[in-house]
């Protein structure tokens, strides 16, 4: 029972989101056409999504420790996790359609 519950999903969670994230920073590193391409009214909701999604998955690490303020919210998991998934869905549409 204890080897379950240490193997459970939500203690590897930030580790996941904080890797991905770090895969998606580098990935637009190396191609950032992927958000210049889309016209100025699609790319400004883009890089907002953007610095919502990867901001808080590296900082989700760090704010569990921290205490709970307006901010946290945003930093929970099912609101950044859906950011992350929505970002990384848009670079993963973007790089498919070019």
């Amino acid at each position: 029972m204890r080897i379950a519950q240490r193997l459970s999903r939500a203690r590897w969670e930030p580790e996941i989101s904080l890797l991905v994230a770090a895969f998606l920073a580098v990935w637009l590193l190396l191609q950032p056409a992927l958000i210049q391409g889309l016209p100025f009214m699609l790319r400004l909701p883009a890089i907002l999504l953007g610095l919502w999604a990867l901001g808080a998955a590296f900082l989700r690490p760090l704010a569990l420790q921290a205490p709970r303020r307006r901010g946290h919210r945003l930093l929970s998991p099912p609101w950044s996790l859906v950011a992350l998934a929505l970002f990384a869905l848009l670079l993963v549409g973007r790089a498919l359609l070019a």
